[in-house]
């Protein structure tokens, strides 16, 4: 969801659908659980780490799943304590 919201036109949108497909992404649904982690997260996080609604829910999704989140987002998701992070630099 965060992906496509960042197309900057229909050519880019199809580009990253077909780029996760290609590469065999999951899309994982969302469930009453994340997204009740997700508000706990944006009630804990959100003044002091400016973490916002979509940066919520991807960490609750991960966590939830018990999947390590890859990011370049340092400053959101490292403080999650429940989150297994792994930090990349593009």
């Amino acid at each position: 969801m965060e992906l496509l919201q960042s197309a900057a036109d229909r050519r880019q949108h199809d580009y990253t659908k077909s780029f996760l497909k290609a590469f065999g992404f999951q899309v994982l649904p969302l469930t009453e659980n994340i997204g009740h982690r997700a508000a706990v997260y944006v009630e804990e996080y959100a003044l002091s780490r400016g973490l916002r609604a979509g940066d919520a829910l991807i960490a609750a999704t991960a966590a939830e799943n018990d999947i390590t989140l890859c990011t370049s987002n340092v400053r959101h998701f490292k403080p999650i304590k429940d989150l297994k992070v792994h930090i990349f630099k593009p």
